[in-house]
């Protein structure tokens, strides 16, 4: 069954953790691409509520050396499928998360202003799991309905694909052709 998103922008049956690091969209920008990330905390270990933390502005920077570079970090995404494809959505669809920073698509710049930030919890050195490309391909689907029934499904792209350069996720694991099949060819945003 495919999920569905209400009228406020949320997930029906997600979890839902509030972050502070979204604002309004601009007026004239709807929501026009997914774009996928690859995130672990620590990095390279997966399980835990760093992420969570993260995106809350409660993440302990002192607790790993490898958490220092993150301090006074603001930063979230709309939502974040976890390995064993559960969702938590800590922004509403119809704000702006701040989760792709410098970006262009298609010659757009800011790619926060009209994209909906989509975390995978994963690394440039691990395979997503099946349960996460099920829960993203019906994620995508619901998000797609919601926006417009009557036109094409979200385009969807990678982080490294509006940043190139400057970020890698959701890296060389994260199989395209995969997610293209379960959503169709049409929604290549790369």
């Amino acid at each position: 069954m495919t999920p569905a998103i209400d009228n406020d922008g949320w997930l029906i049956d997600a979890r839902r953790r509030l972050s502070p690091n979204c604002d309004e969209r601009p007026a004239d920008c709807g929501i026009d691409l997914a774009v996928l990330h690859g995130i672990s905390l620590p990095p390279g270990e997966f399980g835990g509520d760093d992420i969570l933390r993260l995106f809350e502005n409660r993440l302990d920077c002192s607790a790993r050396p490898s958490y220092d570079a993150l301090r006074g970090l603001r930063v979230s995404a709309h939502f974040l499928i976890i390995r064993t494809g559960d969702i938590t959505q800590f922004v509403s669809c119809q704000k702006r998360a701040w989760h792709a920073g410098d970006s262009s698509w298609r010659g757009r710049q800011q790619c926060n202003d009209f994209s909906l930030g989509i975390e995978l919890e994963g690394d440039n050195n691990t395979p997503y799991t099946a349960a996460q490309y099920e829960k993203l391909a019906a994620l995508i689907s619901a998000i797609s309905i919601k926006r417009a029934p009557n036109l094409p499904s979200l385009p969807v792209t990678g982080h490294e694909h509006i940043a190139p350069g400057r970020k890698t996720d959701p890296g060389p694991y994260f199989d395209w052709e995969k997610l293209f099949q379960s959503i169709g060819k049409a929604h290549d945003g790369r």
